[in-house]
C-alpha cells in the first residue's frame, strides 16, 4: 500500500492504493509517523492513480491536521485532477493549507528548495 524512499533530503511517500474503508485510520496514523519520524525535513506524499480516492485523500488531510504542531513542509502530489479537486474542497471546508501538485517532481524540487 505504501512505499518510501528520500529525494534529495525529501522524504517521497507514495500511496499504491486505497487501503479500504477498515484499515483507514491505520492508514492516517501510518502517514502522521512518518512525517513525524523524518521531522523536521519536508515530507511529499505521491497519490497514484488506484488511491486516488475520497478515503484516501480524507485519511491524508486528517494526518495533515493531526501534524499541524510540527514544523514540516507536508506537501501531496498526484496526477488525478479529481483527488487535486477533492484537496481543494477540503481546504475550502476546514481551511486546511495542504500543498498540492500535479507533477511529482515540482513538488520534490519544490519541498528541497523551500528548506534548503
Amino acid at each position: 500500500m505504501l512505499s518510501r524512499s528520500l529525494d534529495h533530503g525529501v522524504l517521497v511517500v507514495t500511496v499504491h492504493e486505497d487501503p479500504g474503508a477498515g484499515p483507514r485510520a491505520e492508514f492516517t496514523a501510518q502517514i502522521r509517523d512518518l512525517v513525524h519520524a523524518h521531522e523536521p525535513a519536508p515530507v511529499v506524499v505521491v497519490i497514484d492513480e488506484a488511491a486516488a480516492t475520497p478515503g484516501v485523500v480524507g485519511a491524508l488531510v486528517d494526518a495533515y491536521g493531526e501534524c499541524g504542531d510540527l514544523d514540516v513542509l507536508t506537501s501531496v502530489a498526484t496526477h488525478s485532477a479529481f483527488a487535486r479537486r477533492l484537496f481543494e474542497a477540503a481546504a475550502a471546508l476546514n481551511g486546511s493549507r495542504l500543498v498540492v501538485h500535479s507533477r511529482i517532481d515540482v513538488a520534490v524540487t519544490t519541498a528541497y528548495t523551500v528548506t534548503a
